[in-house]
């Protein structure tokens, strides 16, 4: 079985002083580039926002980050603008090793946002990276990143869903964890078959 790396967002806008900044997020930059030798593939996500998306609380009237709407394709937490195509908050962390064999960008349709590597958020719109691991033959999946709660999460349900074999490392990734996000999360993969290790 070729095992590949899935290194989910670990961007400026999600670590320490970003837009969106996930607690701890720097922490795991260099556990994951100490781990990328160990495997058949690294492949890197990288959320790719147009300015304006739909998914910003700055694009609704009178809406305020972390609000819940409805969108067409089902419920959308509103976020603060973050990880806009260009601006330095979507680049990799600076630290990252970005020689992987793939860099998979997301999220730049401007009417649906995308937290899996897999699917936009109507959770049918593929975005080609299935087909790329079975072209290359790849049936295990490690997943790393930010943050575990929501990309991390929805990325990892949806590979074992698509019959991947799949682990997060929970040690290299971490939370937002809001309301409670984190233990749902964790409960969500574990009911899909993923193994959190």
């Amino acid at each position: 079985m070729t095992h590949a790396l899935l290194v989910i967002d670990v961007q400026n806008d999600f670590c320490p002083g970003g837009a969106l900044a996930v607690a701890g997020g720097d922490e795991i930059v260099a556990p994951i580039n100490a781990m990328m030798e160990e495997f058949d593939a690294v492949i890197l996500t990288q959320d790719w926002h147009p300015a304006g998306h739909s998914s910003f609380a700055s694009s609704h009237n009178g809406k305020s980050p972390f609000e819940l709407i409805d969108m067409p394709y089902g419920p959308q937490v509103l976020w603060p603008d973050h990880c806009v195509q260009d601006s330095k908050g979507a680049a990799f962390h600076p630290e990252l090793r970005t020689d992987g064999d793939l860099i998979l960008r997301k999220g730049f349709r401007s009417g649906i946002d995308s937290y899996s590597a897999f699917f936009e958020n109507d959770h049918q719109t593929p975005t080609g990276l299935k087909g790329y691991l079975e072209t290359r033959g790849i049936t295990r999946l490690t997943l790393v990143g930010l943050a575990t709660d929501f990309c991390v999460h929805y990325s990892a349900v949806d590979a074992a869903r698509l019959g991947f074999d799949v682990t997060v490392r929970m040690d290299a990734c971490r939370a937002i964890d809001m309301d409670g996000s984190l233990a749902a999360a964790e409960q969500a993969m574990r009911d899909a078959g993923v193994t959190l290790a």
